[in-house]
């Protein structure tokens, strides 16, 4: 009953959203058009629910790459003053506005309003057994992870906490994480990923 309550849920706020906030989607869809070369919005493979592919939204905040420029093992971590991200990008990025495209998600039902993050498909071979149960929820905008930590948490910490929300998972919960999330966002704090923690040190210790 709390899946199908919370999908109905999901898709009554996604289309309220959308509407509501058209004007700023347009506002910020032609300042990313005259910031920067390459298209509004960011298009990429995810992994979703039961470890499926689907394709996330975003507004670009990066400079224009095609897909073959970029390798996913080798990419650096993110920090701020990062010459990938374009000048408007940093602010979309501090505001948490790059993510409202994936209202769209939402609304199609690919992803809900809270879960765990979608993880790209080369992170992965980096969920153990002991973390896949994070695959039995719907990803979402945010999650508890984001409230507890947001980027600053180790990989494996956020495996963590993303299987507590899915043992957890309540309406309750919910309603926690939407209020921690809008404190989260406008703190701006830990937008940026830590060296030394992120997903690809991981693979290289878990390999051997």
């Amino acid at each position: 009953m709390y899946s199908i309550i919370k999908r109905l849920i999901d898709m009554i706020i996604s289309a309220v959203l959308l509407i509501i906030l058209l004007p700023v989607l347009i506002i910020v869809a032609i300042l990313i058009k005259l910031d920067s070369a390459g298209p509004v919005l960011f298009k990429q493979i995810r992994i979703g629910h039961l470890g499926l592919p689907f394709q996330i939204l975003k507004f670009r905040t990066m400079i224009n790459r095609k897909p073959h420029e970029i390798d996913q093992l080798k990419e650096g971590v993110i920090k701020g003053n990062d010459s990938r991200i374009t000048k408007l990008g940093a602010y979309l990025r501090a505001s948490s506005l790059d993510e409202l495209p994936q209202l769209i998600n939402v609304l199609l039902g690919s992803m809900t309003f809270i879960g765990p993050r979608p993880i790209l498909p080369e992170q992965k071979e980096v969920v153990p057994p002991q973390y896949q149960k994070r695959f039995s929820v719907y990803p979402g905008i945010s999650g508890l992870a984001q409230v507890k930590g947001r980027r600053s948490l180790s990989w494996e910490d956020q495996l963590i906490f993303d299987c507590e929300y899915a043992d957890r998972k309540s309406f309750k919960l919910d309603i926690y994480i939407m209020i921690r999330t809008v404190a989260v966002v406008f703190s701006k704090k830990d937008i940026y990923g830590a060296e030394g923690k992120n997903w690809r040190l991981y693979r290289e210790e878990w390999k051997k």
